[in-house]
């Protein structure tokens, strides 16, 4: 059964969205492809144990601490494709980016081939169900530039800023 709960974090409010004992969602409450899949009319607004981890994790996080992105359990709703460049987002460590050309060699097998699949690793980022825990604001383009965010590009500077990740404004 799904719970949601609003988060209200400094960037503004966020919903969470759980399963059990997993995150399936976290969402700016404005951002692009804000929970897309779900009608969250007809889901229960509860403050579950796991809401209250998530919620733990989040006032760490906004507090300038690093708390372990693994210490939640996830579960984004997602393809298999887009699984493995969410799975890939989790390994970018706090305070640290890396661009879309490497996140793509960690996840094609044919490293060849791996720019043909930049449309979709891009489009794997920009849908990620889970804001900041996945942590795809710390994708930067090519040469370290800034690049979109659904969740609004004003947001992706403020927390590249909070983790002290140094960016090129996009030309």
């Amino acid at each position: 059964m799904l719970s949601q709960f609003e988060y209200h974090s400094p960037l503004g409010p966020m919903t969470l969205l759980v399963e059990a004992d997993e995150l399936v969602g976290l969402w700016f409450n404005d951002q692009r492809h804000f929970a897309a899949q779900y009608d969250l009319e007809q889901i229960e607004i509860k403050a579950t144990p796991q809401i209250r981890t998530v919620i733990d994790w989040l006032d760490q996080y906004f507090a300038g601490q690093q708390p372990d992105p693994f210490a939640i359990k996830l579960k984004p709703q997602v393809t298999e494709f887009r699984s493995r460049v969410l799975e890939a987002l989790q390994d970018v460590p706090y305070g640290t980016q890396t661009t879309y050309g490497s996140l793509g060699q960690k996840i094609v097998l044919d490293r060849k081939r791996a720019h043909f699949y930049a449309r979709a690793i891009g489009g794997a980022v920009g849908h990620n169900p889970i804001s900041i825990i996945i942590p795809c604001h710390r994708i930067l383009g090519q040469n370290g530039e800034l690049t979109g965010y659904a969740g609004g590009i004003e947001r992706k500077k403020w927390l590249l800023q909070h983790e002290r990740i140094k960016y090129k404004k996009h030309s």
